[in-house]
């Protein structure tokens, strides 16, 4: 579909109101040349990414130069060879889709996990989209499950604007600690929060982040308790499972999370339940991975929701640097 302005200023107007994919645009114009239609169309953000193909008489090249130099796509010189303009026409519109594409591409990644993961992973994804998957796909990760234990007490004595700001604090310290070592945000849930590490970035060493993510918070809940009052200090218990899950984008068009779903996730969580006073408990499969890296203690089997066979857990009670 071609639609056709008589001057510049119109141009200007319909680009602004048509948003049309490729502009033609002439030098010499009644009102404002194409020169300074360029100039204007390339110093919107809004406009800037439409391609601008000039189509003129000036043949010089100083004409070329300034208007390739203020941002046109390309430069046709009349008289023109009709089959030569639709050739470049193709050519641009092409481009464009290739980079509508991938805008389109790095804006969802920088919403799905702008507020989720450190700002460095985002960089990193935007540098390059390929690294993440987000149709969903089976990968092992490490799932980590962080609660609040006592946090029911308090709220039923506190008011809950006071209740609010002490969650929030809380949360802080944990989402900063995960962030800090390259995990993922994934969820709140109420007093708690569920992270995800080896995704959407490959990390060999995932397990160990996460485990150390937990101990390091731990480390600065003594600190951290100084600065609240003492009927606000709680425990912060961990629950940390690696092995296979499908992760990527769960919901509908309008409303989507970048999330985790399996058994992985649901065993992390379970393993979170057990803990007392701020335990860091992890299952097999993650010690098998850390093992060299932690003290831990050996818990044994415990009976978990949802699985037949017991599973055995381990209290992490140190970490080495």
């Amino acid at each position: 579909a071609v639609l056709t302005a008589p001057d510049g200023v119109r141009a200007l107007e319909m680009a602004r109101s048509e948003r049309p994919d490729l502009i033609i645009l002439d030098v010499n114009m009644p009102g404002m040349t194409g020169f300074d239609v360029c100039a204007h169309l390339k110093a919107d953000p809004d406009l800037a990414t439409i391609p601008v193909l000039m189509l003129t008489a000036l043949s010089g090249v100083e004409d070329r130069v300034k208007g390739l130099g203020l941002g046109a796509d390309d430069y046709l010189v009349k008289p023109f060879n009709p089959r030569e303009l639709i050739a470049r026409i193709g050519t641009r519109l092409r481009a464009k889709r290739e980079t509508d594409h991938l805008r389109a591409t790095q804006q969802q990644i920088r919403t799905t996990f702008e507020h989720f993961v450190a700002a460095e992973v985002v960089e990193q994804l935007l540098a390059d989209p390929s690294q993440v998957a987000l149709g969903g796909q089976l990968q092992e990760i490490t799932v980590v499950f962080a609660d609040l234990q006592g946090f029911t007490t308090l709220s039923e004595r506190k008011a809950p604007e006071a209740v609010i700001g002490v969650l929030n604090r809380y949360l802080d310290l944990v989402v900063e600690m995960i962030k800090q070592h390259g995990g993922t945000i994934d969820k709140y849930l109420g007093d708690g929060v569920m992270a995800l590490f080896n995704t959407p970035l490959s990390q060999p060493d995932h397990a160990l982040r996460a485990v150390r993510a937990a101990a390091h918070t731990h480390q600065a809940l003594a600190g951290f308790h100084q600065e609240i009052e003492p009927d606000s200090r709680l425990c912060i218990n961990f629950g940390i499972h690696t092995g296979k899950a499908v992760v990527g984008n769960v919901g509908t068009a309008e409303l989507m999370n970048f999330t985790a779903i399996g058994d992985t996730v649901n065993l992390a969580h379970r393993l979170q339940s057990i803990g007392e006073g701020s335990q860091i408990i992890i299952s097999q499969a993650t010690y098998d991975q850390v093992k060299d890296y932690v003290n831990a203690r050996n818990l044994g089997p415990h009976k978990v929701k949802g699985r037949e066979e017991p599973v055995v857990a381990y209290d992490v009670l140190e970490i080495f640097p």
